[in-house]
């Protein structure tokens, strides 16, 4: 689904590393018979492994990209120490309430959880001292919270007056969303924070137009 923030880590990390692949957008309110011939649980993202007998299908964005980053070696994202990978994991899974407290706050609750949840981002990449989390280029943990980063243009839109995002508070997170902004893989599948709202605005009315971003000829 374009507009899924899970399905963006897998395309992010398929772009950072060059891998061909083929998308096919799916609409939630009514999947395709054979998204759950495939995918029984009906979950987005999905990865089909055309190539591996089968062919298997891959669920859960974390896992895919793990599975990538092992698989295509090419343009390493994970660090390839043992210990640095499980403290990168670790990170990556501490993000898990921040996700929720930021879809929270796009409901209208409290914004606070969220900015406490970036603080402990803010402070690593302050003690890591580097332009990206992965260090002078992104790594796995810059992909895996970007979505929701991205998404601080669309929280603004949608709380007003009431967002209260600190530049004071988040000095380097504010320089690394600047910089997150020109990488090739986040430019590849970045969407304006209008774009989102509209999506959002088509889902809360009850008709969620899965097209919006569909062309006509």
């Amino acid at each position: 689904m374009r507009f899924c923030p899970f399905a963006q880590r897998v395309h992010l990390v398929l772009d950072a590393k060059q891998i061909p692949y083929h998308s096919i957008y799916i609409n939630l309110t009514d999947k395709p018979e054979w998204l759950l011939d495939k995918n029984p649980q009906g979950k987005v993202p999905a990865l089909e492994l055309v190539r591996e007998p089968g062919p298997p299908v891959l669920t859960e964005s974390l896992l895919i990209c793990e599975y990538l980053d092992e698989q295509y070696p090419l343009r390493p994202l994970y660090p390839r120490d043992p210990l640095k990978k499980v403290q990168e994991k670790l990170l990556i899974e501490r993000f898990g309430p921040v996700l929720g407290a930021f879809f929270r706050a796009s409901d209208g609750g409290d914004l606070e959880p969220f900015w406490a949840g970036l603080d402990t981002y803010e402070k690593e990449l302050s003690r890591r001292g580097t332009d990206f989390f992965g260090g002078e280029q992104t790594g796995i943990l810059d992909y895996m919270i970007w979505p929701w980063c991205e998404r601080l243009e669309l929280l603004k839109l949608q709380r007003g007056e009431e967002y209260n995002y600190d530049e004071a508070r988040f000095p380097q997170l504010t320089l690394w969303v600047e910089r997150m902004k020109r990488d090739q893989a986040v430019m590849a599948f970045y969407m304006e924070a209008e774009v989102q709202a509209e999506f959002l605005r088509t889902r809360a009315a009850g008709h969620p137009n899965y097209n919006l971003l569909v062309k006509e000829a």
